[in-house]
C-alpha cells in the first residue's frame, strides 16, 4: 500500500530556517582578522592551527588532524553542519570546519574550541 502523501525526511542542517534562525555570535570571521592572525581550533577529533593569509580570500595556512600534518597553503571555505550550507569564511562552535585543498574539499568533526591570536607586528 503507498501512501499518497509520502514523507520525505530531512537532516535539520539541510533546512534553510534552521540556519536563518541560528544565532551566529559564538563565531569569528576572518574578514575580522588580519594577516598573520592564528587562530586555535579545537574539534571532537583533533586540534588545527591556522595562520590568515589573506582574510578576504580566505587563503590560510593550517597544520593538524590527518590531513595537515605540517602547515600547508589552503582556501578556508567556512562552517558547516554537513549539510549544503556553508558560512563563509567563519569559524563558529558545533559547526564542522571545510577546507578547499585543490579540487578536494576537508571536513573537520565539529569544532568545540576556538581561540584567536592576534599578530602582536599589526598596530591599532
Amino acid at each position: 500500500m503507498t501512501s499518497e502523501n509520502p514523507t520525505t525526511i530531512v537532516p535539520a542542517a539541510a533546512v534553510l530556517s534552521r540556519w536563518h534562525d541560528h544565532e551566529w555570535h559564538h563565531g569569528v570571521n576572518l574578514a575580522d582578522l588580519h594577516v598573520l592572525d592564528r587562530v586555535t581550533v579545537r574539534t571532537e577529533h583533533s586540534v588545527y592551527e591556522i595562520i590568515v593569509s589573506a582574510p578576504s580570500t580566505g587563503d590560510v595556512l593550517v597544520r593538524g588532524g590527518a590531513f595537515f600534518p605540517e602547515f600547508t597553503a589552503v582556501r578556508f571555505a567556512g562552517s558547516t553542519l554537513g549539510g549544503s550550507f556553508l558560512k563563509l569564511r567563519s569559524i563558529h562552535t558545533g559547526f564542522r570546519l571545510e577546507f578547499g585543498l585543490g579540487r578536494h574539499y576537508v571536513l573537520t568533526s565539529p569544532v568545540r574550541t576556538f581561540a584567536v591570536c592576534r599578530d602582536v607586528s599589526v598596530a591599532g
